[in-house]
């Protein structure tokens, strides 16, 4: 079948979220024909390129185009079309400013009709561009906030909060506006739209649907309105943003993170009902995680609607070194741990691998360990970094590094030697953390000392490792590891240092949790059971989606025309070789009565055609297992 992958500000980008799981999706399921949309996120994004695309998606199958330049198509409305526009754009306004329901997602049906208003208007006649950014739509946008129901939040809002709000809402709203609809070279012509986040990302398939009935599958690993709301309150200066979402505003702060406060509830709002929207016509929702599954639930979402598909890794990176990490513990039960607690033949060695950002609290972890040290001498701390991008993460690295030679003042062993810090800083990559593998297996424990976390990769990559983890209470953590590691709550060091030293002086203990994590991990987080997954959900929709294809599959009502295209058909043969066919005659020695049997043929050629069908049926579901 056609698959129509949506994605924003990743794949096939190099750069950006969801790159990696769409690229196993698109090789993975490689008997599917793949047609890839994609949003870009900035100019960096688009020079930094693509990756390397599989040879069965060719460039031709990929279209961009970008959030962050101006997309101005030069055209302009008539007195008509401002009229339907204001009409269209009134009414997204007036569900965007209206406080709606307990649960926020009240209004559902205005926007709606808004949003779809708009997108029939942007097929038509196109100028949504000029007409988002016209003192029409701020005239609108204001008068929504001042009416009768408002939500608060809104009701100081100025002529530079509805400038900077209509600016955002035009680059959110600008896949309506793209010519991806054609129905022979467009969304129309696939069999299913499958979202990669929500968002702008699922925009295209939301018209996708409403233009030609296709089904959307819609999958968050992180929960792009949770995403949004973290970065909110990280520009009011709680520091605290989503490190396991995947969407803009996990990469940083979003751009609504320096606006004012109108403007981020007018943004949140926003969010809030194109998130319940999606939710309502995907017809299957997957998120990452319970976690995710839970704020979705509560966006709205349908809970018939939602499988919880785990994300996919490759385990084979990891075995070589799971199988070194097994020797090493089978060795220290056989060996003893000594008293130190090292228990690899050395100094026992904590890991902590990820995002250097304050979410992650390594603030805390650094205080545990002063803890640890101290009942621990010989332990040593390896903090394994991703690359610093942005100033804030080079000021908060800083910051840790400062605190670390504060706590821990260079150690010699006497007069003569070379001082130490126990806690080292590296960066995956580095000449320190070539291989993330060998990070992994270097140490006794593997940490997690986040106060917001989505899914956790880092934990999943350790269990994958076999090693034993100590980690906090937050986000999916507790679905992620069940039973094979050590839980405490966050922002608590003396805690974590606990868990820690009891790990650390069991040795025996350590080896049971780890072989338990590796048997887990590859239970439930490998990339086979992440492609069967979906390879089932693809034929889940398309079994409950209706004949929509070319005219000849329809007659001159639009009902379908049963075996408008048998199964031979598909099969290449000298049967499809698009020689004409002689007329069938009936020699008269086959028909003594001389009466008609074109009705009799045709229907044991039905039959035969939906023999066929049900042959080619039964290939394709062999030819999936084969391929799981």
């Amino acid at each position: 079948m056609r698959i129509g992958l949506l994605t924003d500000g990743g794949y096939p980008y190099a750069t950006g979220e969801s790159r990696l799981w769409c690229d196993r999706l698109v090789r993975g399921l490689a008997p599917h024909e793949f047609h890839i949309y994609a949003l870009s996120r900035s100019a960096r994004q688009e020079r930094s390129g693509w990756v390397l695309l599989p040879p069965h998606v060719p460039a031709e199958r990929v279209r961009t185009a970008p959030l962050w330049a101006p997309a101005d198509d030069g055209r302009g409305h008539g007195r008509r079309d401002r009229r339907r526009f204001a009409l269209h754009f009134g009414r997204l306004a007036e569900a965007i400013c209206s406080e709606g329901g307990a649960d926020g997602t009240g209004g559902v049906e205005s926007f709606a009709e808004g949003l779809y208003g708009l997108a029939d208007l942007g097929r038509e006649r196109g100028g949504l561009y000029a007409a988002l950014r016209s003192e029409t739509a701020v005239r609108l946008l204001e008068s929504a906030c001042r009416a009768p129901g408002a939500r608060r939040s809104v009701h100081t809002a100025t002529v530079p909060d509805f400038l900077a709000f209509a600016d955002q809402l035009e680059r959110a709203l600008r896949p309506l506006s793209l010519d991806w609809y054609g129905e022979d070279d467009g969304l129309g012509a696939v069999d299913l739209c499958h979202a990669a986040s929500g968002g702008s990302a699922a925009l295209p398939g939301l018209l996708a649907k409403r233009f030609f009935g296709v089904p959307l599958l819609v999958t968050e690993y992180g929960v792009r309105l949770r995403a949004h709301y973290l970065a909110t309150a990280g520009a009011d200066g709680a520091g605290v943003r989503d490190s396991g979402a995947e969407g803009p505003d996990a990469r940083g702060a979003g751009p609504d993170a320096g606006s004012g406060a109108p403007v981020r509830a007018l943004l949140a709002a926003f969010h809030r009902r194109l998130a319940a929207e999606i939710y309502r016509q995907a017809g299957v929702i997957t998120p990452g995680n319970l976690h995710a599954r839970r704020w979705q639930e509560r966006c709205g979402a349908d809970r018939a609607k939602l499988r919880t598909v785990y994300p996919g890794m490759d385990a084979e990176r990891f075995t070589a070194s799971a199988a070194d990490s097994a020797d090493d513990d089978r060795n220290d039960g056989e060996d003893g741990a000594g008293e130190d607690g090292a228990g690899e033949g050395g100094p026992a060695t904590l890991v902590w691998v990820g995002r250097i950002e304050p979410a992650k609290d390594l603030i805390s972890l650094l205080h545990a360990f002063a803890e640890i040290h101290r009942a621990e001498p010989d332990t040593r701390l390896r903090i394994v970094g991703a690359p610093v991008r942005n100033a804030d993460g080079a000021a908060y690295l800083a910051h840790c590094r400062g605190l670390a030679a504060q706590l821990f003042p260079d150690e010699a062993a006497d007069a003569y030697a070379v001082g130490d810090n126990p806690v080292s800083f590296e960066e995956i990559g580095g000449p320190e953390a070539p291989d993330l593998p060998d990070v992994y297996a270097s140490g006794s424990l593997v940490l997690l000392s986040s106060v917001v976390e989505g899914f956790p990769i880092s934990l999943v990559e350790a269990m994958f490792c076999g090693r034993a983890t100590v980690s906090t209470d937050v986000g999916a953590v507790v679905e992620v590891i069940g039973g094979t590691g050590l839980v405490v709550p966050p922002r608590n060091p003396r805690a974590l240092a606990d868990a820690c030293v009891t790990l650390l002086r069991d040795p025996e203990r350590r080896a049971r949790l780890g072989a338990a994590a590796r048997a887990r991990a590859r239970e439930l987080f490998t990339v086979e059971q992440n492609l069967a997954a979906f390879r089932a959900l693809y034929l889940e929709l398309i079994s409950h989606a209706p004949v929509r294809r070319a005219a000849e599959s329809v007659d001159a009502d639009g009902s379908p025309l049963p075996f408008a295209h048998p199964a031979e058909t598909h099969i290449p043969g000298h049967w499809t070789a698009g020689r004409p066919r002689p007329p069938h005659t009936t020699p008269s020695w086959a028909n003594p009565t001389g009466r008609r049997v074109g009705a009799y043929v045709g229907a044991a050629y039905a039959g035969a055609a939906y023999e066929g069908a049900a042959y080619e049926g039964a290939a394709y579901e062999g030819a999936g297992e084969h391929d799981a």
